[in-house]
């Protein structure tokens, strides 16, 4: 399942406790894709906290609390990790991260955590959501076969990389332009991991963000720039995005464009892609501002010069995912949609 539809599964798992119809959901998928940051995600939503358990981490006792003697019987102390309604607040999430790569022993002691949300005299406050993600066995991660009672106490989705929720993710988040213009162009890339081979870096949603904290620190250092790329996403993909970073000297007067003077298309198809991702970030930055209509209208007569329509087509959808409907009040948005009605593979 795309991140997109993930991110709206677990909304409604989160708001279904108010109701008593909360499943725990399990989030399976490769390393560095983005599964502990779309449950963050969804808690930043809320405003509420998330209590981030690795089982990995622990032995089952851990769990179960340490027994002391009251009287003539034998308490259990609560661990203070896990969620309290007075200490943490009536509403949260909790996320058992790395579930996989917990032993069996470890997994077995949260059988009844997950599904009856009770550890003997304990229970999880009503309110509170029940997450978890792991790796999959093939992944060359340290996991365990999950045990058939425990993977019967939730409901299972996979996460699917997809490069546009990924963009759309990268403008909110500030990722430097020139990387989502790099994956627009090798959107392969986004994601290469063969397990066969175990790399160090390999390229993943995660390292691109790394790549993209290289650019900002090795950018005036062109003698330490490449190798900072390459231990980031590895020797190849560090290769192709420092070449492709360098070439971007050729890149037409951004300024000028936004000024909605007459500028030429770039021929070359890696620098179409650059001036596109380089666009919507100036869109970006002048959302809810007196500029906006100005510069983004300037920026939809644009994408109507480019040779290839789908290169416009691809510029104004990312720009509609970035800012969101105040795009279709802007006078050159019907415009543009009536020149490319024919092939219309926009988004709404």
């Amino acid at each position: 399942m795309r991140p997109s539809q993930l991110f709206t599964v677990l909304e409604k798992e989160f708001d279904s406790t108010r109701h008593g119809h909360h499943t725990p959901v399990m989030i399976w998928g490769p390393p560095g894709v983005g599964k502990s940051q779309i449950i963050a995600q969804v808690a930043e939503k809320h405003r509420v906290p998330v209590i981030d358990i690795r089982l990995s981490q622990m032995e089952p006792s851990d769990l179960r609390g340490i027994p002391f003697r009251e009287g003539d019987k034998v308490e259990w102390a609560v661990p203070a990790m896990l969620p309290d309604a007075e200490r943490h607040g009536p509403e949260g999430i909790l996320f058992l991260d790395e579930i996989t790569s917990a032993p069996p022993s470890v997994s077995a002691a949260a059988y009844q955590l997950i599904l009856d949300r009770r550890l003997g005299e304990y229970e999880v406050p009503e309110r509170w959501a029940i997450f978890a993600a792991g790796n999959r066995q093939g992944d060359r991660g340290v996991t365990y076969t999950m045990p058939a009672p425990l993977a019967n106490r939730f409901a299972h989705f996979e996460f699917d990389l997809n490069l546009d929720d990924w963009v759309s993710w990268a403008y909110a988040h500030g990722i430097d332009d020139r990387v989502i213009a790099f994956l627009r162009f090798r959107p392969d890339l986004l994601f290469e991991f063969d397990p066969a081979h175990n790399p160090v870096a390999f390229p993943s949603p995660r390292s691109w963000e790394f790549a993209h904290r290289a650019l900002q620190k090795f950018g005036d250092h062109g003698e330490l720039l490449l190798g900072a790329l390459q231990a980031c996403v590895g020797e190849a993909a560090g290769v192709e995005l420092y070449a492709f970073v360098q070439n971007l000297d050729k890149m037409p007067d951004l300024d000028a464009i936004t000024r909605g003077e007459e500028v030429a298309v770039p021929e070359e198809i890696d620098l179409q892609y650059a001036v596109a991702s380089a666009l919507v970030g100036r869109a970006l930055k002048v959302k809810g501002t007196d500029q906006a209509d100005t510069v983004q209208g300037h920026i939809l007569d644009y994408a109507r010069r480019f040779p290839q329509r789908e290169m416009g087509v691809m510029l104004v959808s990312d720009m509609h995912r970035a800012i969101g409907e105040d795009l279709f009040s802007v006078p050159q948005f019907s415009q543009w949609a009536n020149a490319v009605a024919d092939l219309m593979l926009y988004e709404g």
